[in-house]
């Protein structure tokens, strides 16, 4: 029987939502930890991934210029090459202070695009300053439709840090009625060679489609949120859980050639419950066999 190949695609990880500099000028604030976890986790990796995504909320306070330099030290020990994109915590002109070899549009806007093993990666600016919510004016929808009339037979992925679904958590969401969502399908929903949008936002792990492409939202470093599909009442607090101290997360983004795949998993000690020893053998080798390829 024929052996299943090695992973033969593209495997690309992504971090969100680091929050960098919440407890302010404290270079081992718990942030800091958890995001070493995952870098540690990601460098040991095998196979390793081939890119690291950086999706926005990079620090707490956009004008915190030392959260900036302190984080880009700490994403400088990935092992390779690095995707940065903006969130609603983010400041354009403090990031481009520390990172001005991250390229902008005409429009001073954050966002650009990069070739990577076959894939066509999309980064957009969902920034909208002094706003929680999410962003897409006319001029970056219309930078984006330029984009996608270009290069139609290469894959693409788009990359934005505010997910424009309506996720279920109350206070985490972007509906369909938000203008910048409707400008947002209006553009994407037509491109064929999109073959699916990575974001993040949220803290938690959510996997959904958004103008027919699938939507894979990446949880966070920083503490989660925490999970709670009732309505939340802005005038009356109910002491409902909002923040937990979950382990710190990171995604992992397969390519192989015919669709993506994505992974979530989180980073830190696990509590082992099995290996992969001459007692489990048996168990790993009935189940390839029975499915034909072992």
């Amino acid at each position: 029987m024929a052996k299943r190949p090695s992973i033969d695609g593209t495997l690309i990880a992504q971090v969100t939502d680091l929050h960098i500099g919440f407890d302010r000028d404290n270079p081992h604030e718990l942030n800091v930890g958890r995001l070493n976890l995952v870098i540690d986790r990601l460098n040991a990796m095998r196979p390793k991934p081939s890119l690291l995504l950086v999706t926005g909320d990079l620090v707490e306070a956009g004008d915190d210029v030392g959260a900036y330099r302190h984080l880009v030290a700490l994403i400088g020990r990935w092992e390779g090459p690095i995707l940065w994109a903006i969130g609603n915590h983010d400041d354009r002109k403090q990031f481009q202070s520390v990172l001005p070899h991250v390229p902008v549009d005409e429009n001073g806007f954050v966002q650009y695009e990069l070739d990577h093993e076959g894939l066509r990666l999309i980064v957009l600016d969902t920034l909208d300053s002094g706003r929680h919510g999410g962003m897409i004016c006319e001029e970056r929808a219309a930078w984006l439709k330029a984009r996608l009339g270009e290069r139609k037979d290469v894959p693409t992925i788009i990359i934005l840090h505010h997910p424009p679904v309506d996720t279920g958590i109350d206070w985490m969401s972007a509906l369909s009625c938000e203008a910048w969502v409707q400008r947002l399908e209006a553009v994407v929903r037509g491109a064929k060679q999109v073959v699916g949008m990575i974001a993040g936002h949220v803290h938690r792990p959510i996997a959904t489609s958004f103008a027919g492409k699938p939507l894979a939202i990446c949880a966070s470093t920083a503490p989660w949120i925490a999970l709670d599909l009732e309505d939340i009442d802005p005038a009356h607090p109910d002491g409902r859980a909002l923040i937990l101290a979950d382990p710190p997360a990171f995604a992992l983004h397969y390519w192989n050639g015919e669709r993506l795949l994505t992974h979530f998993d989180a980073a830190g000690p696990r509590n082992v419950l099995a290996n992969y020893d001459s007692n489990a053998q048996p168990m790993i080798r009935d189940f390839i066999q029975e499915r034909g390829t072992g």
